[in-house]
């Protein structure tokens, strides 16, 4: 098994809610202490995506400390909605997915901005690949780059793509990736790219 696979299924079965939020508790606190809080902000992201085979749509809250200009961090919560089709049996599904992480995003010269998202959910999905484990608790870690523009210093809209390195078989993204490989002469994906996108807003609490 590779490392990718390891680390997989070290936090796959070891992580649970209760440990991801205090970890996030613990890490806003320790960044918050060692350096100076230069304000607060309230971000909240939203995705769509949909395939012939199912979609998810969901939103996540997030409470952005910000260090200076150009680095803001913090918790994040999140809540999705996915929902899959068996072509073939003709069989449907919907479930709900939540779960938490950590934020951290770059900014630079108001135009763009680059960071990592790691959370990990708790799941519901029954997909139509019977080859992967099912695990109720799933990582994801996206690396995440795009545009970023502050209005008025009054509200800031990000605009990004998003890479899940880990790319679970079980994540409650994976109905929702923008991109798949498909069979030429069947049509059938054979090869999920994990990758989506999110439109967030940050809105600051008080005075910069």
């Amino acid at each position: 098994m590779n490392f990718k696979g390891k680390l997989l299924l070290y936090l796959s079965q070891k992580t649970t809610m209760k440990q991801v939020l205090m970890l996030c508790v613990c890490l806003s606190t320790f960044f918050a202490k060692s350096q100076k809080v230069e304000g607060i902000e309230f971000g909240l992201d939203g995705f769509f995506g949909a395939s012939t085979i199912g979609g998810s749509f969901g939103f996540g809250p997030k409470v952005g400390l910000r260090m200076n200009e150009n680095l803001i961090l913090g918790p994040s919560f999140r809540f999705q909605r996915s929902w899959s089709k068996n072509n073939f049996t003709g069989q449907e599904f919907s479930f709900n997915n939540y779960g938490g992480g950590i934020f951290i995003h770059g900014r630079y010269k108001n135009t763009i901005f680059g960071g990592v998202e790691a959370e990990v959910m708790r799941t519901a999905n029954i997909f139509i690949d019977t080859t992967a484990v099912f695990k109720r608790v799933v990582p994801t870690i996206f690396l995440c780059a795009g545009f970023s523009k502050e209005f008025n210093e009054r509200i800031r809209l990000n605009v990004g793509l998003y890479y899940d390195i880990i790319n679970s078989k079980n994540s409650p993204f994976r109905n929702g990736y923008v991109m798949t490989i498909k069979n030429p002469e069947t049509g059938q994906i054979v090869r999920y790219i994990p990758m989506i996108y999110r439109i967030s807003v940050f809105f600051p609490l008080g005075k910069k």
